[in-house]
């Protein structure tokens, strides 16, 4: 029974290992875009403008 216990303990140093990882990649890439302008012409009901 004591290999389970190391077995499972193994997995959670392997998880949060790999959970580390894509953490900090995640950060170091920021996950942002460059901001567009939006800039495009719009129909207003009723002519005002």
């Amino acid at each position: 029974m004591r290999e389970w216990s190391m077995m499972g303990a193994r997995a959670k140093w392997i998880a949060g290992g790999v959970l580390a990882v894509v953490l900090v990649y995640a950060w170091i890439d920021g996950g942002e875009e460059p901001l567009r302008p939006i800039a495009q012409t719009v129909a207003v009901p009723g002519g005002a403008g």
